[in-house]
């Protein structure tokens, strides 16, 4: 246990810091939604994360994306690695750079108990939640968390026991800006009902 792991124990105990270490969450994309949930699972003590991502970052993204200028032009999944390992050097991190599709869905995500949906595309979405719902323990998914204001619009929605989707269900990125406040809102009530589902 490195000096990190040590100071979890001032707010959780021995038996939930157990209970987190041992779950491994995927995390299905690595943009806002994406970059922000990993982050906020590991400071909260998971570390056996599976994240998978094709995209390189842009400048564009850094609005919202948990990454940094000089990491324009690097794939997301490198780069978020990166970061990670600078919250906890003793991740058990598994770095996945391809595009996910109904052909490798399954084995991208296998060994996985818990699964965040972190798209920004419908098909991806609805692909995800059609084969993992109810073959996973949990599954937490996102639909509208775009736009500015009302932000507590950005509801949590429990569809059944192992699956909730997080936002307003309503407003999507192709008609309302991704911007940092509303996706950072979504992903950390993703992370927190991981965190609910695991040592809750």
């Amino acid at each position: 246990m490195n000096a990190f792991e040590a100071g979890l124990k001032k707010y959780l105990s021995t038996e939930q810091i157990v209970k987190i270490q041992r779950t491994t969450v995927g995390v299905a994309g690595a943009g806002g939604l994406g970059s922000n949930c990993a982050n906020m699972l590991v400071r909260s003590g998971f570390k056996k994360i599976t994240i998978v991502d094709m995209d390189e970052i842009e400048a564009s993204n850094l609005n919202r994306q948990n990454y940094f200028f000089k990491q324009v032009g690097t794939a997301k999944v490198e780069a978020l690695a990166e970061l990670l390992y600078k919250i906890n050097p003793d991740l058990e991190l598994n770095i996945i750079n391809k595009k996910v599709g109904e052909a490798n869905i399954n084995e991208l995500f296998h060994g996985c108990s818990i699964l965040i949906e972190a798209f920004d595309k419908p098909a991806y979405k609805t692909l995800f939640v059609e084969t993992f719902v109810g073959k996973k323990d949990f599954v937490v998914a996102v639909s509208g968390l775009a736009g500015f204001g009302n932000s507590d619009r950005i509801k949590t929605h429990k569809i059944r026991n192992d699956f909730y989707i997080v936002g307003d269900l309503t407003s999507g990125i192709d008609h309302f800006p991704p911007l940092a406040p509303g996706v950072t809102i979504a992903a950390a009530k993703q992370v927190d009902l991981v965190l609910e589902h695991v040592i809750g």
